[in-house]
């Protein structure tokens, strides 16, 4: 088989059923229209009445309104409690939904999902080493770093699956997909095991500060955290596009990829490597929230077909759209109080998915 009959293979397997590359670019112009509504609906929706379109307004005129202190209240709601919100949930959407098309696409499997090489776990009991041992063992850590030691810690334990994860996978410079996968789970229930361990040793302001934060949520978005897990999500989200080209030719299988020249080895590294650090950091600020990185991807698959090109693009719209659609569900459906996400998208999503595979009969195509 010569490699311009590869390419064509591999071109058809890309468009099954028609070019839908018109089709995906209708989408993607659709999602960036969704993504600006829902960036505004976050901004003007909370427990305050405070009005986002004012302060813009007024950040564009320079005009003083009457009630000064009014204004000021606004300013303070909206750029310093609001709108870190509504970034942190544009990034860790789109990071959350893009990584899961990268693994899906990686694993050839439309069911997997970030969670499944355990980088979530691992940041998980960074986290949860801070809260719980923060004030003791950990008391020089947590003085050293002050806020940012829960992001780092998460981020950091992440990492560190994910390069326990790869010297396991890796033998003679191959790195093996199925053995990864299959660590992945054994070193999860060993993080949840620790996790566990560490769970028992707390107290009960520490057991609220942990249940909150295992079930996902954006209330603790600041600057500075940001600027600290922010550059990481930004870069890791820049990669993946340059990856598309890699996973369509895997969809034929490593063998076939490697005839069309692809480097299937330095794929799958720099895929681990960003599906990691964009996990971990999301997870880092944001707790655990679910669904997103699997339901995302499989929807657009149905909708413009599995071309990595736009899928990649329109997962990251698609889900910073729905995390802050949640999370404006999550600020308002119990106001004043608030509502973790990850409740808020598991409701929705789990339905959702369900929904999808008994479509389908248990047969899930890509």
């Amino acid at each position: 088989m010569t490699e311009q009959s590869i390419a064509g293979a591999a071109g058809r397997v890309m468009i099954a059923d028609g070019d839908r590359s018109a089709q995906a670019r209708l989408v993607i112009l659709l999602l960036c229209l969704a993504l600006a509504l829902s960036v505004v609906l976050s901004l003007t929706s909370g427990a305050s009445d405070a009005s986002a379109i004012r302060v813009i307004r007024d950040w564009f005129t320079g005009a003083m309104p009457a009630d000064a202190a009014l204004a000021a209240r606004d300013r303070l709601i909206v750029y310093d409690i609001r709108m870190p919100r509504v970034l942190l949930g544009v990034l860790i959407g789109a990071a959350l939904a893009v990584c899961g098309a990268v693994m899906q696409g990686l694993f050839r499997n439309p069911l997997a999902d970030p969670g499944l090489i355990g980088v979530s776990a691992g940041s998980s009991l960074g986290a949860v080493a801070i809260i719980v041992l923060g004030a003791t063992w950990l008391a020089p850590v947590t003085l050293a770093l002050g806020t940012l030691a829960l992001p780092l810690a998460a981020f950091l334990g992440g990492l560190a699956v994910t390069f326990l994860l790869y010297a396991i996978a890796t033998r003679q410079g191959r790195t093996s997909v199925a053995t990864m996968l299959l660590a992945g789970i054994a070193i999860s229930a060993l993080s949840m095991a620790l996790t566990g361990v560490l769970i028992f040793m707390a107290d009960d302001r520490q057991l609220r500060d942990l249940t909150f934060w295992q079930l996902g949520s954006l209330a603790g978005a600041t600057w500075p955290k940001i600027g600290t897990v922010g550059p990481v999500i930004v870069l890791a989200l820049a990669a993946m596009p340059f990856l598309a080209r890699g996973l369509n030719a895997l969809a034929l299988g490593e063998a076939t990829a490697g005839h069309l020249g692809i480097p299937v080895q330095r794929l799958k590294y720099t895929a681990i490597v960003g599906v990691s650090a964009a996990v971990g950091a999301s997870v880092a600020v944001s707790g655990g929230i679910g669904f997103i990185g699997i339901v995302v991807p499989h929807v657009l698959r149905l909708a413009i077909g599995p071309d990595n090109r736009y899928l990649l693009p329109a997962s990251a719209l698609l889900g910073a759209s729905l995390l802050l659609l949640a999370d404006a569900v999550a600020r308002t459906i119990v106001a004043p109080a608030e509502l973790p996400i990850g409740i808020v998208t598991a409701v929705a999503g789990a339905p959702f998915f369900l929904w999808i595979l008994l479509r389908k009969r248990g047969i899930v195509d890509l």
